[in-house]
């Protein structure tokens, strides 16, 4: 019987929660120019510790289930579409075609990393 840190889709979740933080720490202070760099830095830092509490044990608990390659292209995935998220939300930018073709070759990629190999 497997428990739950086994399971496919805690891992995938708690990915998506890390990404979130991620993508606040990377981009979130682009709309506060007039901040110091030096206190972004540390706000980022700040943010970017939760997005490791979240991330380290859901690459830990997926390797369970999905290979070290599955596992980072996974990541990619969801690390494009939280931002595609962000932005649209965040900075009201629309994704433009070309970054559409380029997010549906990401889930090409998904799709070619869980083929079997044999």
């Amino acid at each position: 019987m497997h428990t739950w840190t086994q399971s496919l889709w805690l891992p995938i979740l708690m990915l998506v929660a890390s990404n979130l933080f991620m993508t606040v720490a990377w981009y979130g202070h682009l709309k506060f120019k007039s901040s110091p760099l030096w206190i972004v830095i540390l706000a980022s830092w700040g943010i970017a510790f939760f997005e490791y509490v979240i991330q380290v044990p859901a690459n830990r608990w997926g390797n369970h289930r999905l290979t070290p390659y599955q596992l980072k292209i996974v990541q990619e995935a969801i690390t494009l579409t939280v931002f595609m998220g962000f932005a649209f939300f965040y900075f009201q930018s629309r994704p433009q075609w070309n970054h559409i073709a380029a997010f549906a070759c990401l889930v090409g990629a998904v799709v070619f990393g869980f083929l079997p190999s044999r």
